[in-house]
């Protein structure tokens, strides 16, 4: 989890400056293409947050029983509908 809050950390830090690009008024051309990589980022994090749910809870809930492991699964489901809808 520590990489993830140091990837946040790093995305906060680019939200601010397109912010401050904002601010200054700066070419949209230029602000959109940091939006993009905000986005990237923001991707980033989601999927590797989704890949480390699925590899341990998924994986640690199917050694314990079916109805466990449906659970998470369907929960995994929704995490993707939801990051495929944004």
């Amino acid at each position: 989890m520590k990489r993830y809050l140091q990837r946040m950390k790093r995305i906060e830090g680019l939200a601010r400056g397109i912010a401050n690009m904002i601010d200054e008024e700066q070419y949209c051309i230029h602000i959109l293409t940091q939006v993009s990589a905000l986005t990237r980022s923001l991707q980033g994090v989601a999927t590797g947050l989704l890949d480390d749910h699925l590899k341990h809870c998924v994986l640690d809930a199917a050694k314990l029983s079916d109805e466990a492991a449906h659970e998470k699964i369907q929960e995994s489901i929704a995490a993707v509908n939801r990051l495929i809808r944004s």
